[in-house]
């Protein structure tokens, strides 16, 4: 028997899948520290050992059979699963290691975030972190992404989603704008007022709630719509109109007096603060130690504390 026949089977399926990801057998050889004829010989092996040709070779062009796109997906399952597997067994102290790709919405990713991300990478010296700023839902497919965090109502049922905290949502404006207006009492009295809206979240309707259970639903026009929080708050401090903001990302203008906060007893429905990632048996390391950092921090949102999160496992439909 010779070299490639009598290598183990899961070291086939991962030259096999290097060579899916490199694109040609040479390059795939380079990565691994081998030669073309040696990952030849193993890619030989493994189509010998599933009795499946896998690739279509000639001279200049290199493609994968239909049973060769199957045990590709199945092979990066299997792969993963047992890498998962083994940083599981070797328990949950493991230094974290590799790279975590991680997709985070743009305010909480630049502002809220950074502290805790930044300590956890001084703390793992071996783990190295891709930060990538979307406000869009995740798609783990197509994004390879390790877990996700998002701000709002999860509907995927395919992933787990750990509820991190809550933001509160509090009605702000600029002193400017409550110069020549009456203090409002109720909350009906803003609906002639002008209005920003986090189109996220809210557009023409709004709405909102007391300690006692009242509500009060709003019908807006907007004067500003937007998808970014950060565009919201500048308009608001420039007195463009009033908006309901995450209470953490207001607190600093609050605090110097470029906000003022409208009838403090009522508030929007507080946003949820899922941490997501696509279901699977075992967490590496990385992912372990990355959800007790963010974990750590976002239960501060609105004082939800650690042994207060909640996971929803891959079947679960999180409320909107």
């Amino acid at each position: 028997m010779n070299e490639a026949l009598s290598g183990d089977r899961l070291g086939l399926l991962q030259t096999f899948v290097r060579i899916v990801e490199a694109g040609s057998l040479s390059a795939a050889a380079s990565q691994l520290g081998t030669t073309q004829p040696t990952v030849s010989r193993r890619l030989r092996a493994l189509e010998h050992s599933l009795g499946q040709q896998l690739a279509q070779r000639s001279t200049h062009a290199w493609r994968l059979t239909e049973a060769g796109r199957q045990c590709y997906e199945r092979a990066k399952l299997l792969l993963e699963d047992w890498s998962a597997m083994q940083a599981q067994l070797r328990g949950a102290q493991d230094e974290p290691e590799g790279l975590l790709r991680v997709m985070v919405p743009h305010a909480l990713g630049q502002l809220q975030l950074m502290g805790p991300l930044l300590a956890l990478l001084r703390c793992a010296p071996a783990l190295s972190v891709e930060w990538l700023l979307n406000d869009q839902a995740p798609n783990f497919s197509s994004h390879d992404l390790d877990c996700a965090i998002r701000v709002g109502a999860v509907t995927d049922p395919s992933v787990v989603a750990l509820q991190l905290g809550q933001v509160p949502r509090i009605l702000v404006a600029a002193p400017e704008l409550l110069a020549d207006r009456t203090p409002p009492s109720h909350p009906a009295a803003l609906a002639d007022w002008p209005w920003l809206a986090l189109g996220s979240y809210y557009r023409h309707e709004l709405q909102l709630h007391d300690p006692e259970g009242r509500t009060c639903k709003l019908a807006l026009r907007p004067r500003l719509i937007t998808d970014s929080l950060f565009a919201l708050r500048h308009a608001a401090v420039e007195g463009l109109g009033v908006c309901a903001m995450s209470a953490w990302m207001a607190q600093p203008h609050l605090a110097d007096g470029s906000l003022q906060c409208l009838l403090p007893g009522w508030q929007a429905e507080s946003l949820p603060v899922h941490l997501l990632y696509p279901y699977q048996r075992y967490q590496t390391a990385k992912l372990r130690h990355f959800i007790s950092a963010m974990r750590d921090s976002l239960s501060g949102l609105s004082g939800l504390g650690r042994d207060e999160a909640q996971a929803s496992g891959p079947d679960a439909m999180l409320p909107t």
